[in-house]
């Protein structure tokens, strides 16, 4: 799994490179040319933002603060044009991770973002933590946070997060998840399957976990 990053940029031009040498390091860039559009996506972040102060609708610092009031953990890095000792201060104070002044060449963003990357995350992003609806979930370790705190789950409520996200945007039955975390030997009701489901979407409310009635449920894409 390679790292997310998201890049605000308004000059289209400039935008398209930078997300062509992104993609090139083998990065998944989801680009923006306003603020108001990436604003949208804060609730579901990436790994890292490349974020210009200069934006034709929401200021840059104004963005900045909305993304690190819902992860202050989040690394940003910041691009301007303005007076770059200003703009350096204001963006550190506010918890930016590193900064670059217009004009630069798109190497040596590619160079910062693999550097604040390895420093914030290590030598590699583990294969198996993937984001679920604004929840963390590390699939080897069995654990599920939300935002930066863990949410405490039996095991057999973790499997059935596992199996609904093995399938995510796919219908699964009742009969499917009854065998699949009690096995074909088990000759109880299948309410179990219903009383596990409800107890998960109370540890996860956020989850978008759809009730398919008649037949079963949905993790919704």
């Amino acid at each position: 799994m390679s790292y997310e990053i998201y890049l605000v940029e308004d000059e289209e031009n400039l935008n398209d490179i930078l997300k062509s040498y992104l993609e090139n390091e083998g990065f998944q860039v989801t680009s923006f040319l306003n603020g108001e559009s990436a604003r949208k996506y804060i609730f579901t972040p990436p790994d890292l933002w490349v974020l210009d102060i200069m934006l034709p609708d929401i200021d840059g610092f104004q963005l900045l603060k909305e993304i690190k009031d819902k992860d202050k953990d989040i690394p940003v890095i910041f691009i301007s044009a303005r007076d770059k000792d200003i703009d350096r201060i204001i963006g550190l104070e506010m918890g930016s991770d590193d900064y670059i002044s217009k004009p630069f060449m798109p190497r040596e963003l590619v160079i910062r973002v693999q550097k604040l990357l390895k420093r914030v995350y290590g030598t590699e992003k583990s294969k198996n933590v993937i984001a679920i609806d604004e929840y963390s979930i590390d699939m080897e370790k069995r654990i599920v946070k939300d935002q930066l705190e863990e949410v405490m789950m039996t095991s057999r409520e973790f499997d059935l997060l596992a199996l609904l996200i093995n399938k995510k945007g796919g219908a699964i039955s009742r009969e499917q998840i009854l065998y699949d975390l009690w096995g074909d030997d088990y000759f109880g009701s299948d309410r179990v399957v219903d009383d596990l489901v409800r107890r998960l979407r109370k540890k996860l409310p956020k989850l978008k976990l759809e009730t398919i009635y008649g037949h079963g449920y949905r993790l919704l894409n």
